[in-house]
């Protein structure tokens, strides 16, 4: 008699089955690579910290780190170009930070699904590919020739705003976009607004996603140095605490790449090592600022 063919048996074709010792031996091959590969990853970036770290951190000092900036003497510090570095992060976080946002929120919440609106989006991830020299050149033409207002603090962080903003729309509409659409229901199920419903419990729900690329631009923003010399400048004002936003803008990146190609002075060399691992260091501490009321709000959930 024929024996039926049944979901266990070879002969049904189940796509899982077949010889359980090679799928073993093929599992355990990809767990051991998928490993290595992380672990090489890992270790190549903890090594590239390490040796951008070793040779600044030790050496600096309070005087470096307040201290005037020197085009011909030794000893120079860094104090102004910390100081505009984070003058313009905050300007073009404050602009870019709401406007992708909102724009990000439309996108994915009322904007309609038709031609403009995708021509739109493909316009959007375009801008968020393009290299940031370009926007420097849009900044000069802006700002420079137009406005007619010089290399300014104003000029570089309106431009990192505006190279910003393509990024944050993306990950904002993503993100909203990938909470679940029970949560939406259950929100108008209970009588809330579409307002409340994205400011109560869409936007919540999506806050790792939005910060991550909030983390994201923060980073790009204050290592970027060809926006900043094409709008805000190579040089500083001189004055360690100058909150002018018509004053020369030159950021700590920017002073790196300047004591690396044309200063003259004699330990050249080792401001650009100390700069290096203050920006590295910077750009870690200000993942740790945005991720660490994350990081509380997830406890305080699962306590509750």
């Amino acid at each position: 008699m024929k024996q039926p063919v049944t979901a266990s048996s070879p002969a049904s074709g189940h796509a899982f089955r077949g010889n359980n010792k090679l799928n073993f031996a093929k599992n355990r091959l990809f767990t051991w690579l998928v490993w290595g590969t992380g672990s090489l990853v890992i270790a190549f970036i903890l090594g590239l910290l390490y040796l951008i770290l070793q040779d600044g951190l030790p050496k600096l000092s309070w005087d470096f780190l307040f201290g005037l900036p020197s085009e011909i003497e030794e000893g120079g510090g860094v104090g102004p170009a910390i100081l505009n570095s984070f003058y313009i992060l905050f300007i073009s976080l404050v602009i870019a930070i709401p406007l992708g946002m909102a724009a990000g929120i439309y996108l994915a919440e009322f904007a309609p699904d038709n031609k403009l609106i995708g021509a739109v989006r493909v316009c959007i991830e375009a801008l968020a590919s393009v290299p940031s020299i370009i926007f420097g050149l849009f900044g000069i033409a802006l700002f420079v020739e137009y406005f007619e207002i010089g290399l300014t603090i104003l000029g570089g962080g309106v431009t990192l705003a505006f190279l910003n903003l393509p990024v944050l729309t993306r990950v904002t509409e993503e993100s909203i976009r990938a909470v679940p659409s029970e949560l939406r229901s259950a929100s108008f199920a209970l009588g809330a607004t579409h307002l409340q419903t994205i400011s109560r419990a869409l936007i919540p729900a999506a806050l790792n996603g939005i910060v991550t690329g909030i983390c994201l631009v923060a980073g790009r923003a204050f290592g970027e140095s060809a926006v900043i010399i094409l709008t805000a400048g190579v040089t500083t004002s001189g004055e360690m605490w100058d909150f002018s936003l018509f004053s020369p803008g030159a950021t700590l990146a920017v002073h790196l790449w300047y004591v690396q190609s044309e200063a003259i002075v004699g330990d050249a060399q080792e401001i650009a090592q100390k700069s290096a691992a203050i920006l590295v260091f910077i750009v870690l501490l200000i993942n740790l600022v945005f991720r660490i009321p994350l990081w509380l709000n997830a406890r305080r959930t699962k306590r509750s």
